[in-house]
C-alpha cells in the first residue's frame, strides 16, 4: 500500500488526479501538517474500525445458530420457525454488509477525496451568511444520504420483509413517507440548526450553553407532544372502544395508581405485520398506543400485560431518568464540542481553506464517535436492567405468566433472534434476550 506525503491543499489536488487517471495503486495515505494529519488519519481509522467491529460482531452472533432446534428452544418455538429466523437474519445481515459497505466507502471518499470541501465551496456559491452556509451544506449531505440509501431501503421493504411476511407496504404509502419525513426534517431541521450555529457565530465559546438549553427545550417539548404532532403524519390513532380490553386496563391502570385518560390504536398494519406498543408523553400528556396487530395477536390478558410492562417504566420513573440521562449526555457533549470548534485543523483535515462551524461539526461527530460508542454501551446497560424492572412490576402487580407468553408470541412473530452472542448483547441490545427475560419472570 503505497504513501503519498503532501501539504494541505496539495495532497487532495494529487489524489483527485489519481483518483481520476485511475492509478493503479490500491489506495494512499495523504499526510498534511502535523495537527491536520494526525485528524485526518483519526477520522479515516475510526469509520473503519466501527465497520470492523460491526463484522466482528455479527460473526459472532453467526456462530450462535445451530442446524437444529437448540433444546432450550423447545416450547417456544419448533423446527421450521427456528430455520424461518435463521433464514430472516442471515437475508438482513447480507443487507447490512452491502449498505455498510457502501456508506463507509462513500465517507472515505468524502473525507480523502475533498467531498465535503467541494459541497462547502459549492454552499458559499449561494451565500456569504455563516448561517445560511451551514443549513445549505447539511441540506445537500442529508439528501444525498438518504438517496444513497433508498435503494437499500426499497430492498428491505420490498424484498426481504416481504419475503417474511412482514411488509404491508404500498410503494405510494413508502413515497409519502420519505416526503412527509423531508418535509418534517425542514420544518424541524431548519429553525434548530439555524439557531445552534448562530448561537455560535453570535456568542463564541458559551454558544454551546445555549445550544444545549434550545436542544433540552426541543427534546421535552418532543417528549410531551411526539404521538400529537408527529404520529398523526403517518399514522391513524383512535381511542381504543368501549369494551372489556378497555375495562381491564383501566382496572389494572387504576389499581397501580397510574391515572390514564389516553388508550390509543395505531394502525400499525398499514406498513407491517409486526406487532407492537409503546408508552409516551409525560404527566398530563402520558398516553398508551396499541398497534392494531398487536390486539389481532394476543388475547387480552396478554396485552394488560404487556402494558403493565409499560406502566411499570412510568411508575418506576424510567421514563424521566432516560431523558435526564439524555440532556446531561447532551451537555457534555456540547461542551467537549465547544473546547474543539475554534481549532482550523478540524476544517482543514476536511480539505477546507477556512475554518467554519458546520465542517468543524463534520469532524467532531466522528472523532466523538468512539466516546459515543462507550456511552451506548452504558446506555444499553441501564436499559436492560430498567426492562427488567418493568418485567418484575408485572410480576408483583398482575400475571407473570401472561407476560411470558406474549414475550414468547412477540419474538417468534417477528423472527427476532431468541440465542444472540453475549458480546453483540451488549453492544446492540436495549432490551435482554428473550431466554434471560423468561427466565427472571419464572
Amino acid at each position: 500500500m503505497p504513501i503519498l506525503i503532501a501539504r494541505g491543499n496539495a495532497a487532495r489536488h494529487i489524489y483527485s488526479t489519481l483518483i481520476l487517471n485511475r492509478h493503479p495503486a490500491s489506495f494512499f495515505i495523504i499526510v498534511c501538517t502535523s495537527m491536520d494529519n494526525t485528524i485526518f488519519i483519526l477520522i479515516l481509522i475510526i469509520p473503519v474500525t466501527g465497520f470492523v467491529l460491526e463484522r466482528y460482531l455479527e460473526y459472532l452472533n453467526a456462530g450462535m445458530w445451530s442446524p437444529t432446534l437448540p433444546e432450550k428452544l423447545k416450547g417456544i418455538c419448533d423446527e421450521e420457525e427456528y430455520r424461518k429466523t435463521q433464514f430472516y437474519y442471515k437475508d438482513n445481515k447480507k443487507l447490512s454488509l452491502w449498505s455498510s459497505s457502501v456508506n463507509l466507502l462513500v465517507i472515505l471518499i468524502m473525507i480523502a477525496g475533498g467531498g465535503f470541501a467541494l459541497i462547502d465551496k459549492f454552499a458559499q456559491s449561494f451565500s456569504s451568511h455563516a448561517v445560511i452556509i451551514a443549513l445549505i451544506f447539511f441540506g445537500i449531505i442529508g439528501l444525498a444520504s438518504d438517496i444513497i440509501n433508498i435503494p437499500f431501503s426499497l430492498y428491505d421493504t420490498f424484498v426481504i420483509e416481504k419475503k417474511y411476511g412482514f411488509n404491508t407496504m404500498t410503494i405510494r404509502t413508502f413515497i409519502t413517507d420519505h416526503i412527509k419525513s423531508w418535509f418534517l426534517a425542514l420544518l424541524i431541521g431548519i429553525p434548530v440548526l439555524g439557531l445552534i450555529t448562530w448561537f455560535y457565530y453570535k456568542t463564541g465559546p458559551q454558544f454551546w450553553l445555549y445550544a444545549w438549553g434550545l436542544i433540552t427545550l426541543f427534546t421535552i417539548f418532543m417528549n410531551l407532544f411526539y404521538s400529537e404532532l408527529i404520529v398523526p403524519v403517518f399514522n391513524k390513532q383512535t381511542p381504543l372502544e368501549a369494551g372489556s380490553l378497555r375495562t381491564e386496563i383501566e382496572k389494572f391502570a387504576q389499581r397501580t395508581g397510574f391515572k390514564l385518560r389516553d388508550i390509543y390504536v395505531i394502525d400499525g398494519s398499514k406498513r407491517s405485520s409486526k406487532a407492537n406498543a409503546y408508552f409516551s408523553g409525560l404527566g398530563p400528556k402520558k398516553r398508551i398506543v396499541l398497534f392494531d396487530t398487536l390486539i389481532k395477536e394476543m388475547t387480552e390478558d396478554e396485552i394488560v400485560a404487556v402494558l403493565a410492562h409499560e406502566i411499570g417504566h412510568y411508575k418506576k420513573r424510567h421514563v424521566l431518568m432516560t431523558l435526564v440521562f439524555s440532556v446531561l449526555l447532551t451537555g457534555i457533549m456540547l461542551f467537549l464540542f465547544s473546547l474543539v470548534i475554534n481549532n482550523p485543523s478540524l476544517s482543514r483535515a476536511l480539505g477546507a481553506e477556512k475554518p467554519s462551524f458546520h465542517m468543524g461539526l463534520i469532524v467532531f461527530g466522528i472523532l466523538y464517535s468512539p466516546l459515543s460508542l462507550i456511552i451506548g454501551l452504558v446506555s444499553n446497560y441501564i436499559s436492560r436492567k430498567n426492562e427488567f424492572d418493568a418485567d418484575r412490576f408485572v410480576k408483583e402487580n398482575f400475571k407473570p405468566e401472561f407476560l411470558a407468553q406474549a414475550l414468547k408470541k412477540l419474538t417468534v412473530k417477528n423472527l427476532s433472534n431468541m440465542i444472540p452472542h453475549p458480546a453483540y448483547v451488549v453492544f446492540h441490545y436495549s432490551h435482554p434476550p428473550l431466554l434471560r427475560r423468561l427466565q427472571k419472570l419464572e
